[in-house]
């Protein structure tokens, strides 16, 4: 859990910039690659992170205007990536703006539970790892390069 409001920005700004290299490995021919048939899709996942942002971020009460919509795919991955990068900068701004570190100790209503702001912002970067996992796991499948975000690939330990 956060509890200082620029911790989870250093967190936030390292953690984005590392999912965009990762959302930038996805090409369009490959947006639909999936680990097997009837799972989820490179497309799915890269616009999953692009839109989830703006569900985290109401919880706490902020509204991004830079949110896209759930439910309409793009049909390119570059629309992807410029989805993901716009939200995630706004989020960083709102943030940054309207947010005291008093807001991240205090509890909003989290689906019927009393949650801290900041538990809920780890939440979003736990959840963003979680997923850009499996895209790196899809982009490997799809013979596509793998960014070495947590520490270097094999393609890496092998220049």
């Amino acid at each position: 859990m956060y509890r200082k409001v620029d911790d989870f920005l250093q967190d936030w700004q390292d953690a984005s910039s590392e999912t965009l290299r990762v959302l930038e490995a996805m090409t369009d021919e490959k947006l639909d690659q999936a680990i097997i048939e009837g799972h989820n899709t490179l497309r799915w996942l890269g616009w999953h992170l692009a839109t989830a942002p703006a569900y985290f971020a109401g919880l706490l009460g902020l509204e991004l205007s830079n949110a896209g919509d759930a439910g309409k795919l793009p049909s390119t991955a570059k629309e992807i990536a410029e989805g993901y990068q716009s939200v995630s900068k706004e989020l960083a701004e709102k943030v940054s703006k309207e947010f005291s570190d008093k807001h991240l100790t205090e509890k909003v209503d989290q689906h019927g539970r009393p949650t801290a702001g900041g538990a809920i912002l780890r939440t979003l970067i736990d959840h963003q790892t979680h997923h850009r996992g499996q895209i790196t796991v899809l982009l490997r499948q799809a013979g596509l390069n793998v960014p070495g975000v947590m520490g270097p690939t094999k393609e890496d330990l092998e220049k």
